[in-house]
């Protein structure tokens, strides 16, 4: 296994994305709704992928495991209530849901390849080391879980 300490933390990649996203955005003619329901349905994609993260890592915290995504292996427990009976990364979710609420604001139709860029990221490089790393800790309980609980949504 792939150590995960030589890979970019999730909330930089995400960063790095909307960079990328503005950038695009910017150099590339949008569509341009107006101005009030574009800003309405980015704050409102935005409060969604706030919640999701939040309630990941408060559901991490309650059940006092690692919140950390470069040291999977340190897990003391795995996490199956609240929204982890919704998404087995709901943190990633709510990541991605951001830069959609980005991508809303930029009005873009480029902009959606930064989310689809991270989303592919995210799930060769940062997921399924964390589900190597997941199976080895909590062993045949680990791919319960798996066929209870979608990767995302």
């Amino acid at each position: 296994m792939q150590a995960l300490e030589n890979r970019i933390p999730p909330p930089i990649v995400t960063a790095l994305f909307g960079l990328l996203m503005w950038l695009t955005a910017r150099y590339t003619p949008g569509l341009a709704p107006a101005y009030s329901v574009r800003v309405m349905v980015a704050l409102l994609v935005l409060a969604i992928g706030v919640f999701f993260s939040v309630a990941g890592v408060l559901s991490f915290r309650q059940a006092q495991t690692t919140v950390n995504p470069l040291k999977p292996e340190t897990a003391s427990a795995l996490v199956r209530s609240g929204i982890y009976q919704y998404s087995r990364n709901p943190m990633y979710v709510g990541f991605a849901l951001v830069l959609l609420a980005w991508a809303c604001y930029l009005t873009s139709p480029f902009a959606l390849f930064g989310v689809l860029g991270f989303v592919l990221y995210m799930n060769r490089f940062q997921i399924r080391p964390e589900e190597r790393a997941l199976l080895t800790l909590f062993g045949s309980e680990y791919p319960v879980y798996q066929t209870q609980v979608r990767r995302w949504l």
